[in-house]
């Protein structure tokens, strides 16, 4: 893969150049040091893969991604933690490495990165369409006191809004998380999981039992909305 590594500190920039000639798979173009460069760049030139910075001066490295129109697949580098849960706004981003990087660490990036997909419009929300990496796509990493923690898709049967936080109910352990309804129903797999009211998500293979206008769900009676309910009974396999 041919990268690019944007950071305004020039050790840092060194220390990633260093991590991808390690790496056989990784080719270094081009450093760039500051991001309307890196811009320029990019408008006339293809690369497979960026290691960002997040903290650079007058551009952070968000604002470079929302100005690429196609950017490619970017590996975040950063030296707080705390912006992690950003990152999952953006489906270019494939990792988050926090500095100082390891070598095991960055290893770990680059084989998801091999691995991942951007989703191209029109693409269902997968992050592979031939069949690769389908062991990410049953997995969602939530941020809890900034630590990253993977929690595997169908063990989660509902989550709950709760003014500006969620509460993702699995079957081992509850979650809470600052995030919107909304982000992550855009994060679940749609065949699997349906909003059924206005605070609530829920996973359609663990439903119990179904009366009037609510559902139970494990040991939770959850509400379903007139304007849901119709979308309910569509999805059900109905004798």
């Amino acid at each position: 893969m041919n990268c690019l590594i944007i950071d305004d500190e020039s050790a840092a920039r060194a220390i990633v150049e260093q991590l991808c000639k390690s790496e056989g798979s990784l080719t270094v173009i081009d450093q760039f040091s500051n991001a309307i460069e890196a811009i320029k760049y990019l408008n006339q030139n293809e690369v497979d893969l960026i290691f960002l910075d997040i903290h650079m001066p007058d551009f952070t490295g968000f604002d470079l991604i929302q100005t690429l129109k196609n950017p490619p697949k970017i590996i975040l580098t950063t030296s707080d933690a705390k912006f992690a849960i950003d990152a999952f706004e953006y489906e270019c981003i494939v990792d988050y490495l926090v500095k100082p990087i390891t070598l095991p660490r960055f290893q770990k990036a680059i084989e998801k990165a091999k691995k991942f997909t951007i989703k191209k419009p029109g693409q269902e929300n997968n992050p592979s369409v031939n069949g690769e990496g389908k062991e990410e796509e049953s997995q969602l990493y939530i941020n809890i006191d900034r630590r990253l923690i993977k929690i595997e898709i169908p063990s989660i049967y509902l989550v709950e809004a709760k003014g500006d936080y969620i509460l993702i109910k699995t079957d081992s352990k509850n979650y809470t998380v600052h995030s919107t309804l909304k982000k992550i129903e855009e994060k679940l797999p749609k065949d699997l999981f349906l909003k059924v009211h206005r605070s609530y998500i829920i996973n359609l293979k663990r439903i119990i039992d179904i009366e009037d206008n609510s559902v139970l769900i494990a040991k939770d009676v959850v509400p379903v909305s007139r304007s849901n309910r119709s979308e309910l009974m569509k999805r059900l396999n109905l004798l």
